[in-house]
């Protein structure tokens, strides 16, 4: 059995924050929006069909959790959930709280301007919040 390897674009883009029972719970480091990013923690998945139906079912529940999470931290206008993949193969589900008015209201995100890092401090910060509400 292949070991679960993240994916390095994912690793630089994002912190891990919390492990889930299933996925890794990582915080985007571009402040433009607040942007979790959930990883299952299974080796060559690509797509959610890959994974066994317990771990589909969870994945749900995972995903759920954390947007309403988002979304009580940042009362955002819209919550945002997309598995996309196409640059990044590796299954992941992105959790991105909207706002109108943000960056790019109402488009997409994806590809939008140059990522902007957060301040340590800023960072850290949104972090605690998140988890001040998941855990």
């Amino acid at each position: 059995m292949n070991p679960f390897l993240l994916d390095e674009r994912l690793a630089r883009d994002s912190q891990s924050i919390l492990e889930l029972s299933l996925c890794d719970v990582r915080l985007s480091k571009d402040s433009r929006w607040p942007w979790l990013i959930l990883v299952p923690r299974r080796a060559n998945v690509s797509e959610v069909f890959d994974l066994s139906l317990e771990d589909q079912q969870l994945l749900w529940a995972e995903q759920v959790m954390v947007a309403q999470a988002l979304q009580s931290v940042t009362q955002a206008t819209k919550i945002n959930i997309a598995a996309i993949g196409n640059v990044v193969r590796q299954l992941h589900v992105h959790v991105v709280a909207r706002f109108e008015g943000d960056a790019n209201w109402p488009a997409p995100i994806w590809g939008f301007g140059t990522a902007e890092p957060y301040a340590i401090a800023d960072f850290d910060a949104m972090k605690t919040k998140i988890l001040g509400v998941i855990a």
